[in-house]
């Protein structure tokens, strides 16, 4: 009878370890669906800012482009739109601000924060460099270290031959090509970036991301006693809501 009990007992456990094992993961995947969601809306609005018509703003259209493709709702984007065109009475306004910052063993890294409480942002980042060993730098200890970019990311299937739409992008403005496992990633120059998207719509190619990226001019390889606490950081930037991306030197 006692050995029933146990096998009983274990059952019970190992289906409440497993239904608690079920739902610390849903909440992980809740909450960085949530995190996206915040980064979406505050890049629509921070992107409204300078015009609320996608057509005439293209920062905004990328915004809005990249929200669509993450699945965020349409009544957020458009609460979003509002915020950042004055339409929603009471919002605070949001701003873009790119920190200057070093990590353990010197790593270089830009990080753009877009926020409606500067102090808050400054705050959290100061905490989350200082727990890795980094720090905040001064303006413009960072930055010269990186160009920007525009960046789109095709998949690697498309019914275009590849010879030829290396040549239409090309000619379009496209500054380089480079093939990942199952992407190509092109790089253009800032202003060109709308004239390849449109030749890639032009051939039917979907595009899965494009943005404005900034690339380091040189790489550093950190030594291997950095390497986690490097990735913790990391981490902890891209969970914050506030951080809407990090660049780094960091091979």
């Amino acid at each position: 009878m006692n050995g029933v009990k146990e096998s009983l007992k274990f059952f019970t456990m190992s289906g409440h370890s497993k239904w608690h094992n079920i739902q610390i993961r849903k909440g992980k995947q809740d909450a960085k669906k949530a995190n996206i969601f915040t980064k979406g809306a505050k890049l629509i609005t921070v992107a409204a800012q300078k015009g609320g018509d996608p057509a005439m703003n293209f920062s905004l259209r990328l915004a809005m482009d990249k929200a669509r493709a993450a699945g965020l709702p349409k009544e957020n984007i458009e609460r979003a739109l509002k915020r950042g065109t004055g339409e929603l009475a009471g919002a605070a306004r949001m701003e873009e601000i790119y920190y200057e910052a070093y990590g353990p063993g010197g790593v270089a890294i830009l990080i753009k924060a877009l926020t409606d409480n500067k102090n808050r942002t400054v705050s959290d980042l100061k905490h989350i460099l200082s727990v890795s060993g980094g720090s905040l730098g001064n303006p413009g200890s960072v930055a010269w270290m990186f160009e920007q970019v525009g960046v789109i990311i095709i998949s690697k299937q498309t019914t275009v031959n590849r010879d030829e739409l290396e040549l239409a992008l090309i000619e379009a403005g496209a500054e380089d090509i480079s093939d990942t496992e199952e992407e190509v990633e092109i790089k253009t120059k800032i202003e060109n970036l709308p004239k390849v998207l449109a030749k890639l719509k032009e051939l039917n190619v979907e595009v899965k991301d494009s943005r404005f990226r900034w690339i380091a001019k040189d790489r550093l390889e950190p030594s291997p006693e950095h390497e986690d606490k490097l990735a913790a950081l990391f981490a902890e930037l891209e969970a914050h809501d506030d951080v809407e991306d990090y660049y780094t030197n960091a091979e």
